[in-house]
């Protein structure tokens, strides 16, 4: 079930990539490029971190192939994608939990401090999305308000205390991926933002 997650995660990110490389009006290449990026930089990043390479999607073709073809079909479907973006945005929040405590495993496995743990499980959900902005030109979304980075955290210090309980371990994984998801829905349900330290221009 995680490996289907993880898969439909990898897709929605591809196409969040198309989208945004469509909006910057790049060409086919530029397409691929940023829909490759977004899905699978964070995972990189981290791999290359720990020394765990050949890298995740070098070692199984399949998110290869699952890239390719979300792209082709957000490029096909461009003028009827828009109806999509509410389930794109639902599998993205799914993706970032699953992918964060992902990341934290890996960090586990590799016998890393919990705080190191936690940052390789954000930047293995968010990393993907910081490359595809830098390479587009924009400020990364989670270097500004919008809660993203901080669910994943949030989802990473749920881990490390419910692992202090008697709880399977299989609980405390998805108890811990609910928080990501569940945080992330209601910071945009209700827009909830963090705080920022510059004032208005009105100001």
């Amino acid at each position: 079930m995680f490996y289907i997650i993880d898969i439909l995660g990898t897709i929605a990110f591809a196409i969040s990539g198309v989208l945004v490389a469509f909006n910057k009006r790049m060409d086919l290449f530029g397409i691929l490029i940023i829909a490759f990026v977004t899905a699978v930089g964070g995972g990189t990043l981290r791999d290359l971190l720990i020394g765990d390479t050949p890298v995740s999607w070098m070692r199984d073709i399949s998110y290869t192939y699952v890239i390719l073809a979300s792209a082709i079909f957000a490029i096909i479907f461009r003028s009827k994608i828009n109806y999509l973006r509410t389930s794109l945005f639902l599998f993205d929040t799914i993706g970032i939990g699953l992918y964060t405590l992902v990341g934290i495993e890996k960090g586990i496995n590799a016998d890393l401090h919990p705080i190191i743990c936690i940052a390789l499980g954000t930047m293995t959900a968010s990393f993907g999305g910081v490359i595809r902005d830098i390479l587009c030109n924009e400020i990364p979304v989670i270097f500004r308000k919008e809660i993203y980075a901080t669910a994943c955290i949030l989802g990473g210090i749920t881990y490390f205390l419910l692992i202090e309980l008697p709880l399977q371990t299989n609980f405390v994984f998805i108890i811990a991926g609910i928080v990501v998801i569940v945080s992330r829905l209601l910071a945009v349900k209700f827009k909830i933002a963090l705080p920022t330290i510059y004032k208005s221009a009105k100001d």
